[in-house]
């Protein structure tokens, strides 16, 4: 048994043993558990995708004569933002678009720029503008502001994710007979292709299925700077069906985490546009998973080839909330660059970058081991496989319209 105090100091030392989740595979392989559990402090885990439910909060700082911001209206680049708090405070969705934004008028629309490509352009350094009208108050009178704004003028910027991580996911196809556009990418009809969107054995929450090390308070690579796991997710699901490995079959649990955006960079925050879907932020994510004991290095050794994915079509199935599995596949079918379904063979693709998830976890690494990143114990749990904790669907009510 190992300390996360105890690692720390061979941290600050300069003797900490870290590899990344590729690299224990093979010296679990080489060495077996018991002697890979002695040598090694730390694994370092890392994805790198889309994340819809991402986005910033900021504060501009108060303007003269002061405006109150908070129910009045506010766009940065032509993209709306959300004033309902204090006088100067806004959140920014990265999916949000601009009001002029055709959308799906002309469909499949391009959807070319929204609120994921001004967080990136936030974290680049670069002047945004700032439109906000307000209804005006005695001890707020002005009622218009234009302004430009750059990240270093802000008083605070700090990016808010309620739901990133996802443990696992649908690898998308379709069924149907006319090309679909899902936040899943675009989907060829009768199976002409299969998208999927994870990192496999380099994503955190496969690499620690029932939540042992990774909880609130745990700190992260976040965006290319520092960010810790604020809460559980929305849309957490521990309690969803798990292997005889533990590994989830299906979208299990999920993560909220948060940090300074002034510490990041455009590299791993990437505005995304997706066709006939609309706007979002694809997000680099990096978490340390501290060597404990042996059945921690047991969960991080899991490969691709032990990491099953459901197959779901999304030509009729996903949109009416149908429940049905077409199949279940291997991450290591997935990245082979074909799967067999039906007797066909299906060519995928990833919305996930395996590459972008590998550099993160080698970056997560040598900043453990220069001493510039320490591990933190989490403050709490996350709700896990035996809280009882699940994810609900919307339950429609009628009611009387006045």
């Amino acid at each position: 048994m190992k300390t996360i105090k105890e690692i720390n100091a061979k941290i600050g030392r300069g003797d900490a043993v870290v590899v990344t989740a590729e690299e224990i595979i093979d010296l679990v392989a080489k060495k077996g558990v018991r002697k890979v559990a002695r040598e090694v402090d730390v694994v370092t885990t890392a994805t790198f995708g889309p994340m819809c439910s991402s986005g910033v909060y900021f504060n501009i700082g108060h303007s003269k004569p002061r405006i109150k911001l908070g129910g009045g209206s506010c766009t940065v680049n032509d993209v709306p933002v959300y004033a309902a708090f204090g006088a100067v405070d806004v959140f920014l969705g990265a999916a949000a678009v601009p009001d002029d934004d055709p959308r799906n008028k002309v469909f499949p629309g391009e959807f070319k720029y929204g609120g994921g490509h001004v967080i990136q352009e936030l974290a680049a350094g670069k002047d945004i503008r700032l439109e906000c009208s307000a209804y005006g108050t005695d001890c707020y009178p002005r009622r218009k502001l234009e302004t430009l704004l750059n990240i270093r003028d802000l008083n605070e910027a700090v990016l808010f994710n309620m739901r990133n991580c996802y443990q696992n996911y649908n690898v998308a196809v379709n069924l149907s007979g006319k090309t679909v556009f899902t936040y899943m990418g675009m989907l060829k009809p009768r199976l002409g292709n299969a998208n999927y969107s994870s990192a496999g054995q380099l994503s955190p929450l496969l690499k620690d299925p029932y939540y042992r090390t990774i909880g609130i308070g745990t700190r992260i690579f976040l965006g290319g700077g520092i960010g810790y796991i604020a809460w559980n997710g929305t849309q957490h699901n521990p309690c969803a069906e798990r292997g005889r490995n533990g590994i989830p079959l299906g979208g299990a649990g999920t993560l909220a985490v948060i940090g300074d955006l002034k510490q990041m960079s455009p590299e791993w925050l990437v505005g995304t546009s997706m066709a006939g879907y609309g706007v979002t932020l694809s997000v680099g994510i990096g978490v340390p998973i501290p060597v404990l004991d042996e059945e921690v290095v047991r969960r991080a050794a899991v490969t691709d080839a032990e990491i099953y994915a459901p197959v779901v079509d999304y030509g009729r199935d996903y949109p009416r909330r149908s429940s049905r599995i077409i199949a279940e596949v291997s991450y290591a079918e997935l990245r082979s660059g074909s799967i067999k379904l039906r007797g066909k063979t299906v060519p995928t693709g990833s919305l996930s970058s395996y590459a972008r998830a590998r550099k993160i976890a080698v970056l997560l690494k040598t900043r453990i081991e220069e001493g510039e990143f320490f591990l933190t114990e989490p403050s709490a749990a996350l709700p896990g496989a035996e809280s009882g904790y699940k994810v609900k669907p919307l339950n429609e009510r009628l009611y009387k319209k006045e």
